[in-house]
């Protein structure tokens, strides 16, 4: 019998643990997706480097208290599945908020975005961020547009002073 509870014990201490270290998690109710649906989840959250797993809730809540998460309780309820990120913060909404655009069975419950409870719109906003790539390249064009402008006034007075010289 203490086996048993050692077990529950350590999936407590492991889930926890997660909460506490991963940049962004996601608890969604997957209730109504077909086996395939799941299958084709699971794939583009493992190649985006997400981990996805499923928990029973008594653990999960026990672990929430744990990672004083306490706001993410009243989410626990039903077959709840959790993606893990510990790179990208924007990856699992992203998907996940994907995924629900084409199949409106799962549902975006709340999360946990670096540390703090995040509702399923505070998610679902996270989702409409552009990736980090996109927000790299925008910071980019940024800062080189004073440089592009400084050059095309170069050219243009260059330009000017040939016309005069010519």
């Amino acid at each position: 019998m203490s086996s048993v509870i050692e077990q529950k014990k350590q999936i407590v201490d492991e889930i926890s643990d997660k909460f506490k270290s991963v940049q962004t998690a996601v608890v969604v109710d997957y209730r109504g997706l077909t086996v395939a649906e799941v299958t084709e989840l699971r794939k583009q959250l493992r190649d985006a480097g997400i981990e996805f797993k499923v928990y029973k809730n008594t653990l999960t809540r026990r672990a929430v208290e744990a990672a004083e998460l306490n706001g993410l309780k009243e989410s626990l309820t039903g077959p709840n599945a959790i993606a893990f990120s510990n790179e990208d913060v924007v990856a699992p909404a992203k998907i996940l908020n994907d995924f629900a655009k084409k199949h409106e069975a799962l549902e975006i419950k709340a999360g946990v975005i670096e540390g703090n409870v995040a509702s399923a719109d505070e998610i679902k906003a996270l989702a409409e961020l552009p990736s980090r790539e996109g927000l790299l390249s925008m910071l980019l064009s940024v800062l080189q547009a004073p440089i592009r402008n400084l050059a095309l006034a170069a050219k243009a007075v260059a330009d000017q002073k040939e016309e005069q010289g010519a």
